[in-house]
Parts: C-alpha cells; sequence; structure tokens
C-alpha cells in the first residue's frame, strides 16, 4: 500500500470506508496532513481521536449476524461521517387551534427542516423549533442553518465527535441551541441509518414506548371541555394546560375540564405569567376545588430566582406539588444553580434548549443528582418530537414526559416514524428514527 508522506497510520487488517460504522476492532484507520490540521485546529489539545473500537456487530451461534452494542458514545468516537449533501428548507404548516406561548397567540408553525445525506446514500432528518425566544425567527433561523450546510458540504471526512464539535463552534451557546439541535439531529439519524440501529437504542435501550400528556391550547372553557372529553376517549390521562393570563378565567377552564374528565391529572404552564404571591393563590384555590396538580410549571419570572424558591417551598410542603424549572433553566450554569439551590423539584428539558449534546450532559449530571427530569417539546412536527421520544424512551430517566404538538398539527407531513395509539408512543426497531419529511412539501 502506498501512502502519502505525513499520513498518520494506526495499523490494522482493514480499512473501514468513509461513512461507515468501524466494525471491526482490527482496522486501519488513516489521517492525511490536511485531516491532521483540521483535527488540531478543531479541538486543539482538548480532545483527540480515540482509535479503540468495540465490536458493533457480532457473530450469533447461527451465524448470522447480530447488534450487541450500541453505545452513543463509542459511535461518535468511531463513525466517520462524509456529508454527501446538507440542506434546509422552511417547513410551514398551520395549527387546528391557537397555541399561547406566554403573552404570545401561535396560529401555524414556521420551523426550519434539514435534511443531511452522507455518502453511502444514507439520509438523516432534523428540525428546528422557531419561536421569537427560540432562534429569533425564521429567516434567521434559515440562515444559520444554510451556513452550517455549507460547512457540511466542504468539509472533509471526520469523526463524527469531530463533525459535532465543529457545529458546536459554528452554533455556539443559547442564541443557537435550537439550530444546533437541529443539525446534531440531522447527523445523529444519519449515522444511526448507516448502521441499522433505531435511534432508542442508541441512547441506551431502555424503553421502545412511552406515554405523554396532551396539551389543552389557550380557548375557552366549552373548547376545553370538547377537547378534554375527546382526550379522554383517546386514553390520555394527563393534561397540560396553559394559564397565568387571568386567573378566574384559569378556574374555569379547569372546572370544565374536569366535569367531562374527572380522573385527569393537571400539568399547569404559567409559562412566567404569575408573580409569587399569585401562583401560590392559585395553589390555595385549587386545593379549595380539591384539585391538586400533578406538576406546576414555571410560575414566575425566570430570573426571579426568589420567587420560584417561594412557590417551589409552598407547592412541595403544603400541597405536595412539584414545581418544574422550565424558562429558568437556559443552560447548565442555570440547571447547576436549582440543584444546588433546591429552588424546583423538576427540570425540563427540550432539545431546543441545549442541543442534543448539551442535553446529554444535562441529564447525566441531574440524574446524578437525583431531580427529577420531564422532556418537553416546542411546535414540532414528529421529526423533533419522534427524535425526543427515541431519546427519552431510550435513556429511560424522564418522569414526566409531554412531546404532544404534532397533535395540534392541521396536517401530518411525516411519512413512517413512531407508531401512536392515543397516549402511547412505540418506537420500532426501523434504524434511525424510522421517518422522514415529505421534501416536496417543504419550500
Amino acid at each position: 500500500m502506498t501512502v502519502a508522506k505525513g499520513t498518520v497510520i494506526f495499523s490494522s487488517t482493514k480499512m473501514a470506508p468513509v461513512g461507515s460504522s468501524l466494525c471491526s476492532p482490527t482496522t486501519y484507520f488513516l489521517l492525511s496532513p490536511s485531516m491532521q490540521r483540521v483535527s488540531r485546529k478543531m479541538n486543539g489539545n482538548r480532545h483527540g481521536i480515540k482509535f479503540r473500537v468495540s465490536n458493533v456487530m457480532a457473530e450469533s451461534a447461527a451465524g448470522t449476524t447480530e447488534r450487541t452494542s450500541f453505545g452513543f458514545k463509542n459511535l461518535t468516537e468511531t463513525f466517520w461521517v462524509d456529508v454527501h449533501r446538507a440542506q434546509g428548507r422552511q417547513l410551514n404548516l398551520s395549527l387546528n387551534s391557537p397555541l399561547s406561548l406566554g403573552s404570545t397567540s401561535f396560529e401555524k408553525m414556521d420551523n426550519v427542516a434539514i435534511r443531511v445525506e452522507l455518502s453511502n446514500g444514507c439520509v438523516g432528518w432534523g428540525e428546528v423549533p422557531v419561536l421569537p425566544l427560540v432562534a429569533g425567527n425564521q429567516a434567521n433561523a434559515l440562515e444559520k442553518v444554510r451556513e452550517t450546510c455549507q460547512f457540511l458540504n466542504q468539509s472533509q471526512p471526520m469523526t463524527l465527535n469531530f463533525i459535532l464539535d465543529a457545529i458546536g463552534a459554528i452554533l455556539p451557546g443559547g442564541e443557537f441551541a435550537s439550530v444546533r439541535a437541529g443539525v446534531e439531529m440531522a447527523l445523529i439519524d444519519a449515522v444511526a441509518n448507516s448502521i441499522d440501529v433505531p435511534l432508542w437504542r442508541l441512547f441506551g435501550g431502555v424503553s421502545n414506548s412511552l406515554s405523554t400528556a396532551i396539551t389543552i391550547p389557550d380557548v375557552s372553557p366549552d373548547e376545553a371541555s370538547e377537547l378534554a372529553s375527546k382526550y379522554c376517549k383517546l386514553g390520555f390521562n394527563t393534561l397540560k394546560l396553559k394559564v397565568g393570563r387571568n386567573i378566574n378565567a384559569d378556574i374555569e377552564v379547569l372546572r370544565a375540564i374536569q366535569d367531562v374528565h374527572p380522573r385527569c391529572s393537571f400539568i399547569l404552564d404559567a409559562n412566567e405569567e404569575y408573580t409569587s404571591d399569585e401562583a401560590i393563590d392559585v395553589l390555595r384555590k385549587l386545593n379549595d376545588m380539591g384539585v391538586t396538580p400533578l406538576l406546576f410549571e414555571q410560575p414566575v419570572h425566570r430570573d426571579d430566582w426568589e420567587g420560584l424558591r417561594d412557590v417551589s417551598i409552598v407547592a412541595r410542603d403544603i400541597y405536595g406539588i412539584s414545581v418544574v424549572a422550565d424558562e429558568s433553566c437556559r443552560s447548565l450554569n442555570d440547571v447547576q444553580k436549582v440543584m444546588k439551590e433546591n429552588l424546583a423539584s423538576v427540570i425540563n428539558i427540550k432539545l431546543s434548549k441545549f442541543g442534543i449534546l448539551g442535553t446529554l450532559e444535562i441529564v447525566e449530571i441531574a440524574r446524578k443528582s437525583g431531580l427529577n427530569l420531564m422532556i418537553d417539546g416546542l411546535v414540532e412536527t414528529r421529526i423533533a418530537t419522534g427524535f425526543a421520544g427515541h431519546l427519552a424512551a431510550g435513556l429511560g430517566c424522564f418522569k414526566y414526559v409531554n412531546l404532544n404538538t404534532p397533535f395540534l398539527l392541521a396536517e401530518d407531513p411525516v411519512v413512517g416514524g413512531y407508531e401512536v395509539s392515543g397516549s402511547n408512543y412505540k418506537f420500532t426497531n426501523a434504524r434511525g428514527q424510522g421517518g422522514f419529511l415529505k421534501w416536496h412539501v417543504v419550500s
């Protein structure tokens, strides 16, 4: 074999093709001089390629091939990514009913879809949910997606951990977390497709199913009653309500729902709308009604740490209700503050807040602390929702699940994906997340 001068060789018996899983424990690893420069530039002295490979495939006694290990970390270090084409497009869909998030009401979804195709022909899909406080607006999100896709289209083959590090450098911090999550999503999905492994197995394989709550949008008591009756028949036992704009109106909606679905549990999401005194008053009024919410989510402004603590103490110690920190947790530092100062009982994880890698880091820290976890989404299709569901089922550590916004969309642009039976999602053994967007409907 002839090797260019300056190439670093880690000898073995054969070389794995670029864009494939390194399935053999003895494999050639070649770094050309240009790849060495890319590696040093991207990682400095902090990281290096780890050329330790575990068998991803093993021969069974019958001689057939069976998967035995799908460690995500190992995969990032051993899978070489060669992007053939990466694209981003607008993903615009109408909602069945307006959805209120804080003081803003939405009648349609204006997201960004991402499609990544590797040189081996495998495709992965990602989605960027766009809201004013997440990714700014669609135009800005699409610009950052296309900038990142241009990098992917021009990049040389590199291991998945290197390319994810590069994405993190292009899209740093909380400002670009939503876009970063979408790109990471597409790359990881494409890689999982390449090794013929479903995402839920890749993330741990604890379970291939989960049950979700369902959101009642900002509607009148009569409309809320109608929706609650419908969801009761479908088997949804936990309903999430957006509250906070008018305490009395919120109470009327709760009463209307209770009349038709008396055994349901409530998640109340105030989206920062109450003061601490108002939030505590709501808890008192609910107690007088005989209603004990399962969770009370983000009752006060994101920066009102003292108020969050006060409401959490009253909710937990007097009424036995867990308070969820959502908007207050925008970074790892915020999560650590909540843990250290015991400001809430539950952390709400959204992939769009932290990115995929950031989410995995936070989950690991939260699990060690004993803090309960909730996984949630924004206004998304079954692409982003499915990825989050695979991750949650695979890790098996989320006590609360609220992944339901595809139910709020007027149409479903996704082919395949997870199977839905009322509130239950089942993730099959189809490779990757098992679904794809009807690309022709994405503008």
